[in-house]
């Protein structure tokens, strides 16, 4: 299979690195100076289950040098998944699949606004990774997985191929019975502790070990959860808990990406997250207070990390 790999961060890094040890032709879409390493020594990977450099079949900025593809692994930021559909369009055949895996609730959304239907597919991953330098990927805690279905949850050959790809690259692959009731838990998770987190500035566990900032968390996953139930996503209320012991349990030291990013001056997701969450919450009627709080407070540093 010709597998794309748009965006070469943590995720697009480490799991396109995996899949380009296996059989499948494998292409990076990168920039500056990390595609600059990468075509002169290599994709280096440091990971906790074991460090690994890989060549891909090719790594370029241009995406006409690419011709078509099989599967395009959308590994952006969420505020750049439309620019990265429109760049991708060329790349499409009559059976080309194209799965985000980046951290949000409605990227699948973002690609059905460029991209027709039948490509897209639902997806997320699960991973603590970061651009450690040019041409280097630091996989740090947690075990990978990518979780990804149709978008009507059905069991097609398509994704039991894929599945079988992935599993062959060595990391966890999982088709859910409902893959959106899984994008909503990762997202409820991912909101909460990136938001809180940018605000404190401390590691996930130091947050969940606080009981006043503890009861916070929960105030925002439960607005989360209410934002979701309202969409229709088929959530029971079970999942608040089970999102706040999987919060509780997170290893000393983790912090979400878009802390990172907040925390340095860099553009963030947080639009797609709290922000996302209180705009969805106006429009259907749900209040969410504690992620207004959070989104308002964190947005003048947005604006100035953005130019804005």
């Amino acid at each position: 299979m010709k597998i794309v790999v748009f965006g070469i961060g943590g995720v697009g890094g480490y799991f396109g690195g995996k899949i380009a040890r296996t059989s499948n032709e494998v292409i990076f879409i990168a920039r500056g100076e990390h595609l600059k390493t990468i075509r002169e020594k290599g994709l280096a990977v440091k990971s906790i289950d074991g460090d690994f450099t890989i060549k891909p079949s090719l790594a370029t900025s241009t995406v006409s040098d690419v011709g078509k593809a099989d599967l395009i692994l959308v590994c952006t930021k969420s505020w750049q998944v439309e620019e990265a559909a429109q760049a991708i369009l060329p790349l499409l055949h009559d059976h080309t699949m194209v799965l985000p895996l980046q951290n949000g609730a409605d990227n699948e959304e973002k690609l059905m606004k460029v991209i027709e239907k039948k490509h897209v597919l639902a997806g997320m991953c699960k991973i603590y990774s970061k651009v450690e330098a040019p041409g280097v990927i630091n996989h740090f805690a947690f075990t990978p997985e990518i979780v990804f279905g149709e978008m009507n949850n059905e069991k097609t050959e398509r994704i039991k191929k894929l599945d079988k790809i992935f599993k062959s690259a060595g990391f966890l692959s999982t088709i859910p019975d409902d893959i959106h009731v899984e994008i909503w838990k990762k997202y409820i998770f991912i909101a909460t502790v990136s938001g809180m987190g940018a605000l404190t500035r401390v590691p996930i566990k130091i947050m969940a070990d606080d009981d006043y900032l503890n009861n916070l968390m929960r105030q925002a996953v439960f607005e989360i959860y209410q934002v979701a139930r309202a969409k229709g996503v088929n959530l029971n209320e079970q999942i608040t808990d089970g999102v706040m012991k999987f919060i509780e349990a997170q290893s000393a030291g983790s912090t979400a990406s878009t802390q990172r990013d907040i925390m340095e001056g860099r553009p963030s997701e947080l639009e797609n997250f709290n922000g996302y969450v209180v705009k969805e919450g106006e429009r259907l009627g749900i209040e969410t207070p504690v992620n207004k709080i959070i989104y308002r407070l964190l947005l003048p540093q947005e604006k100035i990390a953005r130019g804005l």
